[in-house]
């Protein structure tokens, strides 16, 4: 991307990480590769923090902020085995 152009507002995306634990995070962010270093560093969230190291199992790419919103919402909301079937379909 040059210097002139602006960010494109479907560059949001949802992850999966399995953490040390075998528990599920879902989150969502427009650099994947910063948000993961935090994650490892425990500084994104108390629950992967006390889980770690944590490992991207999953990924959907090409929303808004408002779309990737609403997705992590619904996945947040799946059981766990509506989770691990999703991962695998992946």
């Amino acid at each position: 991307m040059s210097d002139t152009q602006s960010p494109s507002p479907t560059d949001w995306m949802i992850y999966i990480l399995r953490c040390r634990d075998g528990s599920l995070y879902t989150g969502i962010t427009k650099d994947f590769k910063r948000r993961l270093d935090q994650h490892q560093k425990g500084l994104a969230s108390r629950f992967t923090r006390a889980r770690l190291p944590v490992v991207k199992v999953y990924e959907e790419l090409g929303f808004d902020h408002s779309g990737a919103l609403k997705r992590e919402v619904a996945i947040k909301r799946l059981s766990r085995l509506e989770k691990v079937e999703l991962i695998k379909k992946a």
